[in-house]
């Protein structure tokens, strides 16, 4: 048996007071708890306890080796009852990773974890995709297919996505009537370096597809920078930020090919881990998924990668 084992049997039986008292609490019987303790006693070349038909008494080595037997069984019930807590109560740190583009998607969907007092929230917001193992991630969101890793994916829904343009932009280069009409016009990327430009894959009103290869003339890797190209009028984009949609509603972008839509793209939460999970990742899984599944979650909040 485990050495470790045979000191936690003593230290029960000397908090018992007795071998049957001791038996009982362990779920073993007494001739199988004074076994281990001989065991233990022979392992130490000392005798811990000495035996009367009445009561058992610790012997001076015995009074010694209790003191760390039993601080080593308080620090091993310590430990359990908090991993206890980390798995029924949220409190830690969470670290999540997400587009820049989520930072308000986030601050709502979990704003409940503000009621628990003893977790800390870790973004980190990064269009770039993070090694969650390497930064210490609980739970990342993205955005699109999933490279094949082992990494543990659950769809939380989808979002949809329009191409807009400033008022400014559109009186000096006019409005696109169709999709191959975009070719003749700026625009902005958002994933540097794609071989062949970017492609969108565009559904006309009577269900008919159209493709389009854009050569970006901005190519930026950040939404932030993405919406202030765009207001600013150096060209066409996608929808992509809270920023995006709120000027669409004061009217700073303006929908281009409103007829035309884009797929919808699959938003994934990704954990590192399989198994069981503590109780901040599950009750963050639990808020996310509800979010999504509210009938106006998120209309256009995605990634530009």
């Amino acid at each position: 048996m485990d050495p470790y084992k045979r000191m936690a049997i003593f230290a029960e039986v000397v908090a018992a007071g007795s071998l049957t008292a001791a038996a009982r609490q362990l779920g073993m019987t007494p001739s199988a708890v004074s076994q281990h303790l001989r065991q233990l006693e022979e392992s130490l070349g000392l005798a811990l306890l000495h035996r009367s038909t009445r009561r058992l008494t610790l012997t001076e080595a015995g009074e010694r080796y209790h003191t760390g037997c039993a601080a080593m069984v308080a620090a091993a019930r310590s430990a359990d009852q908090a991993l206890a807590r980390l798995r029924d109560e949220p409190e830690g740190e969470l670290r999540l990773a997400a587009p820049i583009g989520f930072g308000g998607l986030l601050a709502t969907a979990l704003a409940p974890l503000r009621a628990h007092t003893k977790l800390s929230l870790h973004l980190l917001l990064d269009d770039a995709v993070i090694d969650l193992i390497a930064a210490r991630v609980d739970i990342a969101l993205r955005v699109g297919a999933l490279a094949d890793s082992t990494l543990v994916a659950r769809k939380l829904g989808s979002m949809k996505r329009q191409l807009c343009a400033s008022p400014a932009y559109l009186a000096g280069r006019g409005w696109p009537a169709q999709p191959q009409d975009l070719l003749q016009h700026d625009w902005l990327g958002g994933r540097p370096g794609a071989a062949g430009g970017e492609l969108l894959d565009l559904q006309g009103p009577d269900g008919e597809h159209q493709t389009v290869r854009m050569q970006g003339r901005v190519q930026a890797t950040q939404v932030t920078a993405l919406h202030a190209l765009c207001v600013a009028g150096w060209g066409i984009s996608i929808v992509v930020s809270d920023d995006d949609r709120r000027a669409l509603a004061d009217g700073r972008l303006l929908p281009v090919l409103p007829g035309w839509q884009l797929a919808d793209l699959p938003v994934y939460a990704v954990t590192p881990r399989r198994g069981e999970q503590p109780a901040k990742v599950r009750h963050a899984l639990e808020l996310l998924a509800a979010y999504f599944n509210q009938p106006a979650a998120g209309p256009t909040r995605l990634s530009a990668a």
